[in-house]
């Protein structure tokens, strides 16, 4: 299996922190393809013999702004326990309800767009219910929650111009830790 050629930005590039812009409908057949190779991206990254061979670093999602398109769209490669993925491509999504629930990550978030190591926490809600559009621009609704959950909020984030590294607090990175659940 060949791997994708896609060029992820790093956290320097500017355009991160803009918002990207809602997407027409249908979907162009280049927008198509680009979130097709960023989920097989991402599926190799997360097989450990691939990732070795390619010195990739393992990730979950990517949003469109990481490879330089300003479009509200991200991908999402989940490994499920028998080693197949779910697959989720995300257009135009609002997220319309949130737990009261705060979650974190033990090992704290990471990015593919940014290359070094981050100390602290980030909050996130347990669970979250997103609405999106498919490529044909139909409406769905999903309800994520914990891991999931985590990725799709750190995915609109990026969407919204905003980096995980922005909600740890810099004097106190691991702030409210008791008042959260660790996953």
């Amino acid at each position: 299996m060949k791997l994708p050629k896609i060029k992820i930005l790093d956290e320097k590039h500017k355009i991160l922190r803009q918002k990207s812009q809602d997407v027409t409908f249908p979907v162009s057949e280049e927008d198509r393809k680009l979130a097709e190779d960023t989920i097989k991206y991402l599926e190799m990254s997360q097989d450990e013999e691939i990732a070795k061979k390619y010195n990739l670093r393992a990730g979950m999602g990517m949003a469109f702004v990481q490879l330089g398109k300003l479009k509200r769209i991200f991908v999402i490669a989940n490994e499920r326990d028998d080693h197949t993925f779910e697959e989720y491509v995300i257009i135009n999504p609002k997220i319309i309800s949130r737990s009261e629930e705060l979650i974190y990550v033990g090992e704290g978030e990471g990015c593919l767009s940014v290359n070094r190591p981050v100390e602290g926490i980030v909050p996130r809600s347990a669970r979250v219910t997103v609405s999106y559009y498919d490529y044909e621009g139909n409406k769905k609704t999903i309800r994520v929650r914990e891991d999931l959950a985590v990725a799709f909020q750190h995915e609109i984030d990026h969407l919204d111009g905003i980096l995980f590294t922005d909600k740890i607090d810099p004097k106190d990175p691991y702030k409210n830790a008791n008042k959260m659940r660790e996953i």
